[in-house]
């Protein structure tokens, strides 16, 4: 005849086992924590690599001259010839769209408001560093696709080619309304070829 089973040791084996599940458990928990450990400190060295070559990059472009600051006062008389809202996405060297230029804030992806006046271009954005193109400096604009590493559609991104000291840039920009950027397209590039080509009003006038 067999004996059943001692009520203690069926007690005992249940305890052995609700043990080891806990002890399991611990150790599941133990592994999450130390890969969440571990993904933020990579993150951590990411950011801090992107930082560093970021002040790097700034270093380099030591010697590009600050950008001059806007006039006092807007176009006298008369309003402003066009005015835009949108994102300012950022500056690189001309033709090279992902030479990044960092220096004097010109790295910084903000909200912007742009102005064109017979002065230049007005560029006021919030929490950023505004800056200032005169029509002097102006050297064209396009549409295109992508610059400082953001791609957009084909033609969503306003392009203007500017000089600053002895550095051609590209500034691009996004208007909340894309289709007010061939208005842009056509009057900075009219106001380059004036600025370039100052023979052919003379030559107008006298005929």
């Amino acid at each position: 005849m067999t004996s059943p089973s001692h009520p203690v040791a069926g007690l005992a084996g249940f305890a052995r086992l609700a043990a080891e599940q806990k002890s399991q458990d611990v150790t599941d928990w133990a592994a999450r924590i130390g890969w969440v450990v571990g993904l933020l400190l990579v993150i951590a060295l990411v950011y801090w690599l992107m930082r560093e070559g970021w002040k790097w990059r700034g270093t380099l472009q030591g010697d590009l001259p600050e950008p001059p600051r806007a006039p006092a006062a807007h176009r006298q008389p008369g309003d402003p010839e066009l005015s835009m809202s949108g994102r300012y996405h950022g500056s690189t060297t001309a033709g090279q769209w992902l030479d990044r230029i960092v220096a004097h804030g010109l790295g910084t992806r903000s909200r912007a408001e742009l102005t064109l006046t017979d002065q230049g271009v007005h560029v006021v954005r919030p929490g950023a560093r505004d800056f200032f193109i005169p029509a002097a400096q102006l050297r064209g604009a396009r549409l295109d696709k992508g610059i400082a590493g953001k791609v957009l559609a084909e033609g969503g991104l306003l392009v203007i080619t500017w000089q600053l000291g002895e550095k051609l840039i590209d500034s691009g920009f996004r208007s909340d309304h894309a289709a007010e950027h061939p208005a842009w397209v056509d009057a900075l590039s009219s106001a380059d070829n004036d600025q370039n080509h100052p023979s052919n009003q003379t030559e107008g006038a006298e005929r």
